[in-house]
């Protein structure tokens, strides 16, 4: 019997979910069906200062109701409810747009998604039932304690204050457990998994007091305490932000950047390591690298080495003292033994990774010389100097090129076995609808040919036996001689801040950079060389911008798309 009842609660809670998701959150827009590219265009030329097009306020763009992805979702049940079985691992995988899976425009919601929501709520409040009640009810008269746990629920879980019209909604559900012949508590329970279907849950809701002015107003605090939470934790707001919230002190300069500063040094503040960079830099892409066992010596062992590697770099420099163009040749990194032994570097002494000096190798310095990095952007059986030309275009210049025309064949087998894989880019590009794109990649592949598909050194290829040239160009015709002049080169171009800061606005925002970006872009990569260059700097610019404390709506009938 019980079995029954809680399937046809299940169905009433979808339905009246399925309901809410469209008519709850008026004054906002939904996702729009349609595919973005996966990283974004290469953005117009920085603009001159004292252009008037960049004096005054800046248009903060558009941000669609953004869904929280299955990263955002298992660790807002985990701060919510101290859950930590990782429900949203059982949700369908999340789109990417940008280059990033918490893109608003494209984090949909579908009825598979609808009913593995349902599914979940149901079980976290049944698994956290004992932990949410804040008081012991009165078997005469349980009302009056329900409402208070409702109340202080669904004020967390929608991370903003509620009406009483709100929790009243929510109180309906026990006369009607009652009505049935169920308990209060099953009334109650209906009521904390109807907060959890909600779209003020499972979105995070920013209002425009007219939908379609595309006029720019702050948001409310409690808005940016969301934006702050989810852009540094991905992750709800704690107890301190929402008090600032609700002191309406967020808004001001001051005790944003105190809550930035004090976010950043919360272990929470890992989830940029793991969803900002694990996308950004491919790595979250190395639990799929499988090179062929018979060319690389490759393990699980080594696989994890390599994760750690860029994941710890990447958390020095979010915490530390280093300019976020350093990322590039960095002169330390972490390794344990069997990771130094792959490198050709001096051992540690341990299997856990341990900080240690690049001096004298500079061939391992920065991202360019880490394994995990190296590995995403080959093949199997051999480098990939597409791939990884490709990479530092659009990850460290974005400077992404057009994509490849239909029908294009990949890298046709070598004519004669010894010829190198440079010899073979050169012939590959003799085909006019190749020759274009392939003109700014391989050259800047090419510097990376000592480190092999694994990130291993070597002076010759594995197959061919062709002694690797590692000397190649930039965009522009800029030479370089090998790996550590590019790494020098592309250091020096203020391009690699503009780009490293675009990366960071997209995701924090999560939506697409628009022409009208660039002016903001601008503006936040002088502020962070002005604050000292570092990646707190860069975030606390970011947080600071118009862009990521004001929204605007959207005309009617405007085509998004065509302001790209």
């Amino acid at each position: 019997m019980h079995k029954v009842v809680s399937r046809g609660w299940r169905t009433m809670l979808s339905g009246m979910a399925c309901v809410l998701l469209l008519a709850g959150c008026r004054g906002n827009s939904l996702p729009r069906a349609k595919v973005l590219p996966e990283n974004p265009p290469e953005t117009q030329t920085p603009p001159d200062p004292e252009n008037p097009a960049c004096q005054g306020p800046n248009d903060p763009g558009r941000v669609t109701l953004h869904r929280l992805n299955r990263a955002e979702y298992d660790n807002t049940v985990r701060d919510l409810l101290g859950d930590t079985t990782h429900p949203a691992s059982d949700f369908p995988m999340d789109d990417h747009g940008y280059g990033f899976d918490n893109n608003a425009d494209v984090l949909s919601l579908g009825p598979l998604l609808m009913e593995k929501y349902s599914a979940a709520a149901e079980t976290l409040v049944e698994a956290s039932w004992t932990r949410m009640r804040v008081c012991t009810p009165d078997p005469a008269d349980p009302l009056p304690c329900a409402r208070l746990t409702l109340e202080r629920f669904a004020r967390r879980a929608w991370r903003r204050p509620v009406t009483q019209a709100e929790v009243d909604r929510l109180m309906a559900f026990l006369p009607l457990a009652l009505s049935r012949g169920d308990t209060s508590d099953t009334g109650l329970k209906l009521a904390m998994r109807a907060v959890l279907l909600s779209p003020h849950f499972l979105y995070r809701v920013e209002l425009d007091p007219d939908p379609t002015s595309t006029a720019s107003h702050p948001l409310n605090d409690h808005e940016l305490a969301s934006r702050l939470s989810y852009f540094l934790w991905s992750s709800m707001p704690d107890d301190a932000l929402m008090t600032a919230a609700d002191e309406g002190s967020l808004h001001t300069p001051e005790e944003l950047e105190r809550q930035v500063r004090r976010m950043l040094e919360d272990p929470k503040s890992d989830a940029l390591v793991d969803n900002f960079a694990g996308q950004w830099l491919y790595t979250r892409a190395l639990e799929s690298v499988h090179p062929d066992p018979l060319l690389y010596p490759f393990d699980d062992a080594l696989r994890e080495a390599m994760r750690q590697e860029t994941w710890l770099v990447f958390r020095e420099f979010l915490h530390g003292d280093h300019r976020a163009r350093d990322l590039v040749d960095a002169d330390f990194t972490y390794v344990n033994d069997r990771l130094a032994q792959h490198y050709g570097l001096p051992v540690p002494g341990t299997t856990e990774m341990q900080r240690i000096s690049l001096a004298g190798h500079p061939e391992r310095s920065g991202l360019l010389g880490q394994g995990s990095i190296l590995s995403v952007t080959s093949h199997p059986d051999r480098t990939s100097p597409v791939k990884r030309g490709l990479w530092v275009l659009e990850q460290l210049m974005c400077k992404a090129p057009p994509p490849p025309p239909p029908n294009v064949e990949g890298l046709p087998p070598p004519v004669d076995p010894k010829m190198s894989i440079k010899q073979r880019m050169a012939q590959h590009r003799t085909d006019p609808s190749c020759s274009g794109c392939h003109a700014m990649m391989d050259p800047i592949g090419y510097g990376l040919e000592n480190l092999n598909a694994v990130g291993a050194w070597r002076q010759n290829e594995e197959v061919s036996g062709a002694r690797v040239d590692p000397s190649g160009e930039l965009p522009g015709g800029i030479p370089f001689k090998d790996g550590i002049e590019l790494r020098a080169i592309l250091k020096a171009d203020p391009a690699l801040d503009h780009c490293i800061a675009q990366h960071l606005f997209t995701y924090g925002l999560g939506r697409g950079p628009v022409h009208a970006d660039a002016c903001t872009l601008e503006s936040i990569s002088k502020e962070t060389e002005a604050r000292g260059g570092r990646l707190s700097d860069l975030i606390l610019s970011i947080t600071r911008s118009e862009a990521f404390t004001h929204r605007r709506g959207e005309a009617e009938d405007t085509n998004v798309e065509g302001s790209r």
